[in-house]
């Protein structure tokens, strides 16, 4: 039987960062949520099973594998932050929202060629792209057999989201290797390919809990920036991560061509090995290498850093207007895991 562990790495890691870095009304996201993510975890086992074994093979493979299912806890965390009731409609939600995470990263894995996926081989390395394929398919289908139950509203903002996906999906492609792409362009495949499904959990853990409309979109907003903070310190760890606790190697985005923020922000530096390694249809070892090096020996990283915190900050603005509690704090602290993290 396909189980996961109810205490992730990256939650041991939180725990671990909260007691070296003590902040005021530091709360730890996990734990606050706790019991909920316990819910969500069930319902994902559940979800996965099929009369075809394979389907529950390649399924469970991504997503009960790890995974640091920030997107739940961001759904989780909004409705208990506005005294949400009803605890299986937003466990559901969670739930759908970890679901087309997964199948987008089964997907992802097929368009870049990858071979790892969280520390292990990638569902597409072991299984093959066609079952991968469809199993991802099997994922967006169960998604909205949870988020498919709800109004009108909810239905239409979780395909909304989907839709954002695959156009920052086609968005990414474009600018693939061209270097006159902007940090404009770079926002815009962000918003959709990433931020979309924390923007989305935000607004619907809220709007969940009968918060009025611009509450909503408040949360949205926090949401929002905080998937661009995300991705910013994902592109940076790309370049400067430690490969045991990413699950991947470094370097990803210039194998693959595609413009992460160190990338775009060095090109606009003209850093020539950067240039060449960018440009280059299938760069090699030596190549990758040198751009690294490159941009680690800049000012790039430290800018693609503040500018997260820029990010963060925006989320934050909306969190300081909810009333004391401990999902506050806990929506909070989730601002402050996600740029210092390095994982």
């Amino acid at each position: 039987m396909l189980q996961r562990k109810s205490r992730s790495p990256e939650a041991a890691y939180v725990s671990e960062l909260l007691k070296a870095k003590p902040l005021a009304e530091t709360v730890d996201p996990f734990d606050c949520v706790a019991r909920e993510l316990e819910l969500v975890e069930e319902n994902l086992a559940r979800s996965i099973r099929s009369a075809e074994s394979s389907l529950t093979d390649i399924a469970g493979h991504t997503i009960l594998g790890g995974g640091k299912r920030l997107r739940p806890i961001i759904a989780l965390l909004a409705f208990k932050a506005f005294g949400g009731k009803k605890l299986e409609d937003v466990v559901d939600i969670a739930t759908a929202l970890e679901l087309i995470h997964t199948a987008t990263l089964l997907h992802d894995d097929i368009i870049d060629g990858a071979e790892t996926r969280r520390g292990k081989e990638s569902a597409y390395k072991k299984f093959g792209l066609k079952s991968t394929l469809v199993a991802g398919d099997f994922l967006f289908i169960k998604a909205f057999e949870f988020a498919g139950k709800f109004d009108d509203t909810v239905v239409q903002w979780t395909a909304d989201a989907c839709t954002r996906l695959t156009e920052g999906e086609i968005l990414q492609e474009i600018f693939n290797r061209n270097t006159d792409v902007t940090i404009d362009d770079y926002l815009e495949i962000v918003k959709r390919k990433t931020a979309c499904l924390f923007q989305t959990g935000a607004k619907i853990g809220t709007y969940q809990a009968g918060a009025r409309a611009a509450l909503v979109e408040d949360m949205d907003s926090y949401g929002l920036n905080l998937g661009i903070a995300f991705q910013m310190i994902d592109d940076v760890l790309d370049v400067v991560g430690h490969k045991e606790l990413l699950g991947k190697p470094t370097g990803i985005d210039l194998r693959d061509g595609n413009p992460s923020l160190p990338i775009i922000l060095a090109l606009n530096a003209k850093q020539a090995a950067v240039v060449e390694a960018f440009e280059s249809s299938h760069p090699n070892e030596r190549q990758i290498h040198a751009a690294i090096a490159a941009m680690e020996a800049s000012p790039v990283i430290e800018t693609a850093r503040e500018l997260s915190r820029t990010y963060a900050e925006k989320a934050l603005g909306p969190v300081k207007k909810l009333p004391p509690s401990l999902y506050r704090n806990a929506l909070k602290t989730l601002i402050q895991l996600i740029v210092e993290r390095n994982f």
